[in-house]
């Protein structure tokens, strides 16, 4: 094992190929056991081989080569989900934040739907009612006619004038 080692401290880059060929896939699988994720188990894998070569020179002749990838990875993995866990904290806080921002779009809403609200209550009481028995109850003319005992044409007036009203005070609104 000494001699793997050494070889890969000196540079021999076959020896670091064969090396990786044996142990990437059981460093693999190690680190998506340890995660369940198959993306950290990738990176780990990858970063780990990448380190092992750029600091050669800092291995060690008295462990053998698979404990001191296994170290590297589990050093990496650590990285990783720190970093994740980081990221994950920042988009929390980041919606947390958005949330507060659309707030500001719901307060304008609210006042704008009381103002259609006051503008409805101005309407004359008769043609509040047909208004509101068209719009929110959903009734048909030929209903809200018996109904109030009138006919077809006088609810559709009613209907029209209060529209017509309710866009005049309401021209402001949506300026």
């Amino acid at each position: 094992m000494e001699s793997i080692v050494q070889d890969i401290i000196d540079g021999n880059a076959d020896r670091f190929k064969m090396v990786y060929q044996q142990y990437h896939a059981k460093l693999y699988f190690y680190i998506l056991k340890c995660t369940h994720s198959a993306y950290i188990a990738e990176e780990t894998v990858q970063l780990s081989f990448i380190l092992l070569w750029e600091k050669r020179e800092k291995l060690s002749v008295h462990f053998n080569i698979s404990t001191q990838i296994f170290r590297i990875g589990k050093s990496v993995m650590t990285d990783l989900l720190r970093k994740q866990q980081v990221r994950n904290r920042h988009t929390q806080l980041l919606m947390r934040e958005t949330d507060d921002w659309y707030m500001e779009p719901d307060l304008v809403v609210k006042e704008e739907l009381k103002q259609v609200c006051d503008g409805i209550e101005q309407l004359s009481p008769v043609r509040r009612h047909v208004f509101k028995l068209s719009r929110f109850e959903g009734l048909p003319h030929k209903e809200i006619a018996k109904q109030l005992s009138i006919s077809p044409k006088t609810v559709e007036n009613h209907i029209v004038r209060a529209i017509r009203q309710l866009k005049s005070s309401l021209f402001s609104l949506f300026l």
